[in-house]
């Protein structure tokens, strides 16, 4: 039979709460570098992918939409020009006023 050792007993209880001290004080270490570093990034004027991705699409969409308007405008200026034909134009007399027929 085998008999515990309180000194033991004690030391390795000792151990598991340095483990979980050790580990409390590196996550309370990670969140206190996380928030200076978002502090730091907030600061500069850095974006978020999130923002940085949707003004990427815009300048794309921007981008096709120039191409195909100057596609657009290249075969406008290919085409030869017509004159519109001139349209006769009459004119109404105007209505003579009462002071006119003296």
């Amino acid at each position: 039979m085998q008999t515990r050792n309180k000194i033991f007993d004690d030391i390795s209880q000792l151990m598991t709460n340095a483990v979980g001290v050790a580990q409390g004080a590196r996550d309370e270490a990670e969140t206190a570098m996380k928030g200076f570093f978002d502090r730091w990034m907030a600061d500069r004027d850095f974006v978020s992918r999130e923002e940085f991705d949707a003004v990427r699409a815009m300048a794309q969409k921007a981008r096709e939409e120039n191409e195909a308007l100057k596609a657009r405008l290249d075969a406008l200026e290919t085409v030869p020009a017509k004159k519109p034909a001139a349209k006769k134009t009459t004119r109404k007399a105007a209505p003579k006023k009462d002071s006119d027929k003296a």
